[in-house]
Parts: C-alpha cells; sequence; structure tokens
C-alpha cells in the first residue's frame, strides 16, 4: 500500500507522540502525521475515520479538560492545588502553559483544549472530504458526513468560547502553506459553525431514541445550535431551535434529579441527556477523573467511589445559595459514608476546609475502573432555560418566559419566580437558574463571560484556601498557547494578552 507523508498544523504539542516517536525535537516546526492514499474508500473506512473524530470529543473529556477548566475558573467549584490546577482558580494561566502529565495522565488546561479540538477538526475534514467517494451505504454515508460537520461544529464553539478569535479550518492539510491560517473573528467562527449545524441538520441523523449511544440525534443537532445561538446572542435562532428540540416530545426531563446522575438509571437518564459523553465500566474503555476527584480524600468514602483523591470542592457560598427545599443541592454534600457504614462530617477530612462542600453528581461506589457515569453535554433541560433566556431577551419577562423557566423549578421543588420582574430581573433570574441547575457541568464559566459578570462574580467567590482571587478583564478568554503561535507563523496573541 502506497504511503504518502504530509506535514501539516494540527495543533499538537507533543509532535513526535503523533509519529510513535519516542523523543521529542525542541525546535519550532509544523508537526507530522501518516495518511494512506487508499483510505476513506469504504464503510470500514468511513466508519474508522468517524471513531478518530469521537476519540479528539473523548480527549476533552476524559481529563476532563472540558469541564475542570471552565468550573475552576468559576464561582461554584475550586480545586485542591495539585498539578498546578490552581493557575485557573487564581488566574495566573500564561501563554506558555503546556499540557500537564502526571504519571501517565493527561490533567486539565487550556492547551488540552486547543489541540483535542483541533486535532478532531483536521480529523472531520478528512471526512468531510473523502468520505463522499467511499463507496457504501448513501443513507449511513450522509450519516457519518453529518455527525463529521456536527462534530467540526462543536469542536469550533469550544475553541471561541474558550480563547475568543480562533483559526477556522474547514479542509485538511495537504501542505504546510494549507496548514498555516490567522484567525478569524467571532462573528466569522459563529457564521461557520451555523454553516456546519445545517449541514449536519441535512443529513439523516437519526431522532432518539434510534440514535446509538455517544452520537448526536437529529434532535442534538438542534439543541447544540440553540447553545451556540445563545452564546452568540442571537436570541431568535436561540429560541426557536430550543423550542423546536422541547416540541419534538423526543426527549423528557428525569422525575428525580439525582436520577439524572445515578450509574444505576443510566439507560433512563437518556430520555434527558440529548447528547453525553458515554463513559464504560470497563477497561479498557472510555473513562473520566471525576469521580475520583470529587469525593474525599482516600478511599473511606465507598458511597463516592471506591477511591477518591479530594481534589475537587464545591464553595461553601455556593452551597449555601440554594433553598433548602431545592431538590438540586442533593447534589452537594457535607457528610460522607464512610467503609464503616458511619456518617463523617467534611470538615474532618483533609484537605478539605469547613468551606468545602462534596459534589454527588459524579459517583461510582461500584466500578473498579472509576469510568461511570456519563457527563451530560446537552439536555432537556438546558433548553427551557435557554428559550426563558432568550425569549426574555426578545420580549422582557412575558408569561411564556416564566412558563419555560418553572418547568425547570418545578423538578427542583421550587415556587414561582416573583411576578412583575423587569427584563433584567428575570434574566438574571435565569442566569442564577443555570448555576443551580448545571453546576459541575462545565457551563458556569461561560454562562459568566458571555454576559461580562465575569470579573465582578468571580472575584466574590472565595475561602479560606483562596482568599483573594485576582481576576482580570483580559480572563474572559485564555491566551493561545504560545507553541501554537511559534509554530503558525500567521497566527497571533490574543489582544488582551499581548
Amino acid at each position: 500500500m502506497k504511503k504518502s507523508y504530509k506535514k501539516i498544523y494540527t495543533a499538537l504539542a507533543s509532535c513526535c507522540i503523533v509519529l510513535g516517536m519516542g523523543a521529542c525535537q525542541l525546535e519550532e516546526e509544523v508537526y507530522s502525521s501518516i495518511f494512506t492514499e487508499t483510505f476513506y474508500k469504504t464503510s470500514s473506512d468511513a466508519e474508522k475515520g468517524l471513531i478518530a473524530v469521537y476519540d479528539s470529543f473523548g480527549q476533552l473529556y476524559a481529563a476532563p479538560a472540558a469541564i475542570m477548566v471552565p468550573e475552576y475558573s468559576g464561582d461554584q467549584i475550586y480545586p485542591r492545588g495539585v498539578v498546578g490546577r490552581n493557575s485557573l482558580t487564581l488566574f495566573s494561566v500564561e501563554p506558555t502553559y503546556t499540557v500537564q502529565k502526571s504519571a501517565g495522565r493527561t490533567f486539565e488546561s487550556p492547551q488540552h483544549l486547543w489541540s483535542s479540538s483541533y486535532s478532531g477538526i483536521e480529523k472531520a475534514n478528512w471526512i468531510i472530504a473523502k468520505v463522499p467517494d467511499a463507496t457504501m451505504d448513501e443513507t449511513r454515508k450522509k450519516q457519518i458526513i453529518g455527525e463529521a460537520y456536527f462534530l467540526r461544529a462543536f469542536f469550533h464553539w469550544t475553541l471561541t468560547k474558550n480563547f475568543g478569535e480562533v483559526v477556522i479550518k474547514t479542509a485538511p492539510s495537504y501542505s504546510e502553506e494549507e496548514a498555516f491560517v490567522e484567525k478569524s473573528t467571532i462573528p466569522e467562527v459563529y457564521k461557520q459553525i451555523y454553516s456546519d449545524l445545517d449541514q449536519a441538520a441535512q443529513s439523516g441523523l437519526p431522532s432518539y431514541p434510534a440514535v446509538e449511544k455517544g452520537r448526536p440525534s437529529n434532535e442534538a443537532v438542534s439543541a447544540l445550535y440553540a447553545k451556540v445561538a445563545l452564546y452568540n446572542k442571537d436570541w431568535a435562532t436561540a429560541l426557536s431551535k430550543a423550542k423546536a428540540v422541547i416540541a419534538s416530545g423526543k426527549y423528557q426531563l428525569m422525575a428525580s434529579v439525582p436520577d439524572l446522575y445515578s450509574y444505576l438509571k443510566e439507560d433512563d437518564a437518556r430520555k434527558e441527556n440529548i447528547w453525553a459523553y458515554e463513559a464504560d465500566p470497563i477497561s479498557p474503555g472510555n473513562s473520566h477523573q471525576l469521580i475520583g476527584l470529587c469525593g474525599p480524600s482516600g478511599s473511606a468514602g465507598v458511597e463516592y467511589a471506591r477511591t477518591s483523591y479530594g481534589s475537587m470542592f464545591a464553595y461553601m457560598s455556593f452551597y449555601n445559595s440554594f433553598d433548602p427545599a431545592d431538590k438540586r443541592r442533593q447534589m452537594l454534600d457535607t457528610t460522607y459514608l464512610n467503609k464503616s457504614g458511619q456518617w463523617v462530617a467534611q470538615k474532618d477530612i483533609t484537605p478539605i476546609t469547613t468551606d468545602g462542600v462534596l459534589i454527588k453528581k459524579y459517583q461510582d461506589p461500584v466500578s473498579t475502573t472509576g469510568t461511570i457515569p456519563n457527563i451530560p453535554v446537552l439536555r432537556l433541560a438546558d433548553m427551557y432555560l435557554i428559550a426563558a433566556e432568550a425569549e426574555a431577551e426578545l420580549n422582557g419577562a412575558s408569561s411564556e418566559a416564566y412558563s419555560l423557566i418553572q418547568v425547570i423549578r418545578d423538578r427542583a421543588g421550587l415556587d414561582a419566580l416573583p411576578t412583575g420582574m423587569t427584563k433584567d430581573q428575570f434574566i438574571k433570574a435565569v442566569i442564577q437558574e443555570r448555576a443551580w441547575e448545571f453546576f459541575g457541568e462545565g457551563d458556569r464559566w461561560y454562562d459568566l463571560s458571555r454576559t461580562d459578570q465575569y470579573q465582578e462574580v468571580v472575584s466574590k467567590a472565595v475561602n479560606s484556601v483562596y482568599p483573594e482571587r485576582p481576576i482580570q478583564k483580559k480572563n474572559k478568554y485564555f491566551p493561545i498557547p504560545q507553541d501554537e503561535i511559534n509554530a503558525n507563523p500567521k497566527l497571533t496573541q490574543n489582544t488582551d494578552w499581548l
């Protein structure tokens, strides 16, 4: 089989790992990959190529940088200060950061978001470019290409919400010259995301429940479209897409909030989880670290995991922000059940302080591999709150806006919001509702940054572990990794970081 070699800019800092080499050169150079001219010719090739795109999606959630980078930057969750995680909480991140590794495992870093996303985009581009000519069933061919468009949209959205102006890549890199691309404006990035989602919507993706686990349904395309449009302040599109998902009747809210995260209710939870990172309770399988990070230190917390490390906690101020009647507060706790069957106060566990609260959304006391439960990415509750916010932006605190948010408050066991709220008051209430609903799921930081509340809110989220958090205006976006700027002569740093 004839092989050809190409140099491409894939935004991967560990260049030699791609080639399977044991050492890395320190020179500034574009990175290499290998492809075969006979690939993407058959159904098997196309399916394998698509799995490779999903592998990049998995890289975002296995560490899981897609959760921990935004969560540690916000006002709800903080880390124990190990392996540099506190650089996110203290806003000491600099352009020279790198993907962190310890004991062979990759830890969260903004560069992890950059490299995994561009790796996924490059792989998706090969699918979109090559699979149309593959010899295979035409219906499945369209779906594979549609999934690639969906994932490419997701990766570009991940990049722009974290870095602002980023490189748009819509074609595979056949040469070094094609790999070097300059940044596009944020409106241009969103325009491309919209275009990709339009393509995905026309690809014949199946509706739930016919969709394969971990794959996007036709409704997932609309759900991602709604959320992307919300971030783009395109209220009309956000409202229409979110309401379309709700009106489809394909998904429904779980009656019990804890059941949404129970490893025993995984199949039932898919009725609300429109799209999720699907973990497998096997080894090898798709894994993530949240179970071990959220539990108390040591292996005593059998209610949480077989082994946990005490590395991820909620601020006590966030815990206290809940109405005691709010059922979502059950997903936080100040005690845990030890192996002797005794309830132990979290304040007695080191290094947790009395300011720390345990997070119960990710528990697995059974599996020895620590790979369940799944991590929600898009769920039906989000569609109701997106629709409520967009409706209020368009028409103020209307009766429809009130009814949309109340669906979520009803499940939480909360009364209706006060009547007569102004537009700004209602939108503030929706953002707060999102905080209670989606904590620990990687949303809060982006809700604060997209509404420009990040400095005011985060500076007040302090405790005895982090008594000061020197957040600045430039922290709305992360700096582009310096390694990537060194590798791509057309790439420039974010203006606020110059």
